[in-house]
């Protein structure tokens, strides 16, 4: 299933300019919000089983060549190693989640953007990249991410501003989807 540059960029910046409308609107209950997601447990587990679904989708139509007669024994390791998580890794799973998902979301627009003719199509390889090590670095220091949210909700002012330019930037990227795309 192959998704057109113009829909993900339209779908994923209409989002994320949601999101963070919220903060401009609603600093007060966002910054609040914000700062219990990190040590979430529902939310962990909703995050993680997502990834971990979205990752055997992919592992599912991915060709494995050498590996393809070990596709089940490879399904049942991650569908484990997902459950497991959610289980045996209780601290800042919601964190673990984000960052499953956001390597998955940049593999995604990678793999999107790519053939794209536009050079506009740099904002969105820019974006996953970033994604991608916010992933692989809130992997390994899930702490991190609790305190970057606790720097960037310390007062309504600072929410506002953070949240106006994420609205801005998301705003940006449906625009390119409606007009470059």
């Amino acid at each position: 299933m192959a998704v057109k540059l113009s829909t993900l960029s339209i779908c994923l910046g209409f989002a994320f300019a949601a999101l963070n409308l919220f903060g401009l609107l609603f600093p007060a209950q966002f910054g609040a919000a914000a700062r219990k997601f990190p040590r979430s447990i529902p939310i962990g587990y909703v995050l993680t089983l997502a990834g971990t679904a979205w990752f055997m989708w992919n592992v599912r139509h991915e060709s494995l060549a050498d590996f393809e007669s070990l596709k089940p024994i490879l399904f049942t390791l991650f569908v484990g190693v997902g459950l497991g998580t959610c289980i045996f890794v209780q601290d800042f799973l919601a964190v673990r989640g984000l960052a499953i998902l956001l390597l998955l979301m940049g593999k995604l627009m990678v793999d999107t953007e790519r053939w794209a003719p536009s050079e506009w199509r740099l904002v969105i390889a820019f974006w996953a990249y970033f994604m991608v090590l916010a992933g692989m670095w809130f992997t390994v220091s899930p702490w991190r991410l609790r305190d970057l949210v606790y720097w960037a909700t310390a007062n309504e002012a600072r929410i506002r501003i953070t949240s106006g330019l994420r609205f801005a930037f998301g705003v940006f990227v449906a625009a390119l989807g409606f007009t470059v795309f």
